[in-house]
């Protein structure tokens, strides 16, 4: 179940009046947790710094290679070596990253059900150990995938920059400052971080003079 947006964007523009004219502007996330928390994950990793076409190719050539066009089961990932993704056009990297994934899930070290309903701290502590996945993916797995209310990824350069022009602030915020100026966001700071990447690209809609 999502959380109730229509009360975290009118608590929003209660406590901080900037908030009002974005959410005029832009509306609401559409948001739907994910029910394969397994192939989320996976999927996330595949689209890792690639644009969405050359990721969207690439994707279903992986899937292909498992004979369809589903993710394939953990198991089946698990048992996969680098050399034999590579000819869908993922890195190496990547490819021992979907391996790694798959063998998490397949012998139980992370539980789709568990993932899906277990406190964020837990959720990191879960995801965290798997290669390829940081900090950063889980804060976008948590906000994007689970639908939680409350995440506020401060290793997103695109939510500093946000805040920065937000707020008129001098230069980007770091650390300690990012969490202070949102804290009194909570506990909504994941539809405030949503907020933010729009106005970094309401920055980069205006016209040049």
């Amino acid at each position: 179940m999502t959380y109730d947006v229509a009360a975290a964007t009118a608590y929003l523009a209660k406590v901080e009046p900037r908030f009002a004219p974005l959410i005029e502007r832009h509306g609401t996330p559409d948001l739907t947790p994910t029910r394969d928390p397994f192939q989320t994950l996976g999927r996330a990793i595949i689209y890792q710094q690639l644009a969405g076409a050359a990721a969207a190719t690439i994707y279903k050539r992986f899937c292909a290679q498992f004979g369809g066009t589903r993710f394939p089961r953990p198991a089946a990932l698990a048992a996969a070596t680098p050399e034999s993704l590579r000819p869908a056009g993922l890195s190496r990297s990547k490819a021992l990253a979907l391996i790694d994934l798959g063998s998490h899930f397949a012998d139980g070290r992370v539980k789709p059900k568990a993932l899906l309903t277990a406190p964020d701290a837990d959720v990191s502590a879960m995801l965290l150990p798997i290669r390829g996945i940081g900090p950063w993916s889980v804060d976008m797995f948590a906000m994007f995938g689970l639908c939680r209310p409350d995440v506020w990824p401060v290793g997103d350069f695109g939510v500093r920059q946000g805040l920065q022009y937000f707020l008129r602030l001098r230069a980007l915020p770091e650390g300690k400052r990012l969490e202070r100026v949102a804290e009194p966001w909570r506990p909504w700071r994941s539809l405030a971080a949503w907020y933010m990447w729009r106005v970094v690209e309401d920055r980069r809609a205006r016209p040049t003079r």
